[in-house]
C-alpha cells in the first residue's frame, strides 16, 4: 500500500527546474524572474518548482577561452550533477558563453539540458522564416569560439559580429553590469548599434545574459531577441505549464 502511494505521488508530482547558475548572479536572477512573471499561474503552488544552484566560484568562461583564466569545466559539470541529485527535472543555464561546454557537460547527466542557443535559433526561425542574418553582442569569449555561428549556420542563418573597437563597448558593458554599475555611456551603445545598421542587420541577439539587463535599465528599445527569456519560456513549456498571453 505504502509503495503503491509513493508512486502515486510521484507520477502526479510536478517537474522541476534546476539553474545553473552564478554566471552571473544577476543574470541567474533575470532567468529566474522571467519564469516567475511568464508562467500562467494564479496562485503560489500553480508557479513551477525552480531549484538554482547560483555557483559564484564557477571560473571566467571568456577568460578560458581567449587562453587567460582556469578551465571552468569541472565546476559546470558538478552543478548540473548537483542540480540532478537534487530531483531536477531539466537544466538550463543562464550563460551563452558557458554553452562552449554544453556538450561535455551533458555527458555527465541523464536529464535534459536545454541549449539556450539551439532554443533561440528555432524562436527567430519560427517568427521570421525568411531571416537571412542577425546581429550578435556577446562576450569575446562567445563570439572568438563561435557558439553562436555552429549552431545558427545549420539553419542557413549568418551571425555578424562586432568589429573590435565595437566589441570592447560590449564587453565593458557586460562586465559594468556584473560589478553592480548602474550608469553607463548610452553614445557608446548606440555606435554599437549603428555599426549593425551600416551592415544591413535588422535583428539583434542580447547573446549575453548581463544584456538584457543592460537594456532594461538603459532604456534601449528596438527589434532585439531576448535568449534568457526564450530560454525561460522554454523550460515553462518543457514542464507542461502555460505561458502567459500578455507576455
Amino acid at each position: 500500500m505504502i509503495d503503491s502511494e509513493a508512486e502515486n505521488i510521484n507520477n502526479t508530482s510536478k517537474k522541476i527546474i534546476g539553474i545553473l547558475g552564478g554566471m552571473g548572479p544577476l543574470a541567474t536572477a533575470d532567468l529566474f524572474y522571467k519564469i516567475i512573471t511568464l508562467t500562467d499561474a494564479k496562485s503560489d503552488n500553480e508557479h513551477i518548482h525552480v531549484i538554482i544552484d547560483n555557483n559564484t566560484e564557477i571560473p571566467d568562461r571568456t577568460n578560458y577561452i581567449l587562453g587567460t583564466g582556469e578551465d571552468p569545466k569541472k565546476y559546470l559539470i558538478e552543478s548540473a550533477l548537483k542540480l540532478e541529485l537534487m530531483g531536477a527535472d531539466v537544466i538550463i543555464m543562464p550563460c551563452n558563453t558557458a554553452h562552449y561546454f554544453y556538450d561535455e557537460i551533458v555527458k555527465y547527466i541523464h536529464i535534459p539540458f536545454l541549449n539556450m542557443i539551439s532554443e533561440t535559433v528555432k524562436e527567430i526561425r519560427r517568427t521570421n522564416t525568411e531571416i537571412k542574418k542577425v546581429g550578435l553582442l556577446a562576450t569575446k569569449g562567445t563570439c572568438f569560439a563561435g557558439i553562436y555561428d555552429k549552431i545558427f549556420n545549420k539553419y542557413n542563418i549568418e551571425v555578424v559580429k562586432p568589429d573590435d573597437t565595437n566589441e570592447n563597448i560590449v564587453s565593458d558593458l557586460i562586465y559594468s553590469v556584473k560589478k553592480g554599475v548602474k550608469k553607463y555611456d548610452l553614445n557608446s551603445v548606440q555606435s554599437v548599434l549603428s555599426y549593425f545598421k551600416s551592415k544591413d542587420v535588422d535583428t539583434v541577439i542580447l547573446g549575453c545574459t548581463e544584456l538584457p539587463v543592460a537594456f532594461k535599465m538603459l532604456n534601449i528599445k528596438g527589434n532585439y531577441v531576448d535568449p534568457t527569456k526564450i530560454l525561460a519560456q522554454s523550460a515553462i513549456k518543457f514542464v507542461g505549464k502555460k505561458i502567459v498571453e500578455h507576455e
